[in-house]
């Protein structure tokens, strides 16, 4: 194509999904997140891109015009982003106190702004994402929303739960992801990895070990001020890598159990195993859940960034726990990017219809 295929961002964090579909051939002319550090982080990894730092509710189409002109406006190939998730996670399961989906004022906001955002803009395709709870049949209402109005709006909606490790990115992460097009419909890419326990013919899934090796050198392996595991550090050295809490319980046969069975969140005293993925990295940092490194230690920014397969170079603003945030709730690129991929194929494949016609 002559041209760049021009992309819109919302919630766009520190730019996962942005960087994804920049390297599938995407311009990123216009975005916007709430978060001051992730604003920095963003406008410094993408100075081409217009970024309004403030709510989606004042991302109007009028400012957004405002931000980047008339004329780039027109005829946008994508819009792309994730409402942020807890409102959809699983959490609240069991923090009952709090309202779920868009009866929790910040999902009925952003989910309104992203659809009424669709309404404006109307891209040739568009890209939503969450955590894999927007699935859950307890949030059927609001999938059923989304897509009700999307389809309103003319566009033929698909979704899926994607897991991450099965597209190369070092760590097991189930994302919910819904595509919607203007014409036929979007071919989901294929996955490159699986389970190792599964034979076939795929690769193997991408370990931690083999992202971190060179990170995790002698010089650094006693690293002040990553101690993890709190008042029961000293457990959590006896953990075998790969494992939890668990470990230390009666059903697992210890002999001095020190926590009843399932009566913690998983991530508690969880540790990587160097010949597995990673499990899903938190947006919060934190000295008793995990996953920890396998020297019983928190895992540093440049490990994170690694397993979530954004470059070393990837500039964070902020102190550590600010960084990490932004981390721990970005997209990983390496999956936007198989998305980003079928995304500008479609969208080359409806310019060479619309120029045939």
């Amino acid at each position: 194509m002559n041209t760049p295929m021009r992309a819109v961002s919302l919630f766009s964090g520190a730019g996962g999904l942005d960087l994804g579909m920049r390297d599938a051939g995407f311009e990123i002319i216009a975005a916007v997140d709430t978060d001051i550090y992730a604003a920095k982080s963003h406008e410094q990894n993408f100075p081409e891109t217009a970024f309004f730092n403030g709510s989606i509710s004042d991302f109007t189409q009028q400012r957004v015009t405002d931000m980047v002109g008339v004329a780039k406006l027109e005829d946008v190939d994508l819009l792309v982003g994730g409402p942020p998730c807890p409102p959809f996670s699983k959490s609240r399961f069991y923090r009952t106190d709090k309202p779920r989906a868009m009866e929790d004022p910040i999902g009925e906001v952003t989910i309104t702004g992203y659809l009424e955002t669709l309404r404006w803009l109307r891209p040739k395709t568009f890209l939503l994402e969450n955590v894999a709870g927007m699935a859950f049949k307890v949030h059927r209402e609001t999938l059923e929303h989304i897509i009700a109005t999307a389809e309103s709006y003319g566009y033929r909606c698909e979704y899926r739960v994607l897991n991450a490790a099965d597209y190369g990115v070092p760590q097991v992460r189930q994302r919910f992801f819904i595509v919607g097009t203007l014409g036929h419909g979007f071919v989901w890419p294929s996955p490159t990895h699986a389970d190792p326990s599964v034979e076939g013919v795929l690769r193997p899934w991408v370990t931690a070990g083999s992202v971190l090796a060179d990170l995790d050198t002698e010089e650094n392996a006693s690293d002040e001020g990553h101690v993890a595991g709190g008042k029961h550090r000293d457990l959590l050295k006896q953990i075998p890598p790969g494992e939890n809490y668990l470990f230390f319980t009666a059903k697992r046969g210890h002999p001095d159990p020190q926590f009843e069975w399932r009566k913690r969140y998983w991530s508690f005293l969880l540790k990587l195993s160097p010949d597995m993925p990673s499990w899903t990295i938190q947006a919060r940092r934190s000295n008793n859940m995990g996953p920890f490194h396998w020297r019983s230690r928190i895992l540093r920014i440049e490990e994170v960034k690694r397993i979530q397969t954004f470059p070393d170079n990837w500039f964070l603003a902020g102190n550590v726990e600010q960084q990490w945030r932004q981390v721990g709730n970005a997209v990983p690129p390496k999956l936007a990017n198989a998305l980003g991929t079928q995304l500008a194929a479609h969208v080359q494949e409806m310019t060479s219809e619309r120029k045939a016609a």
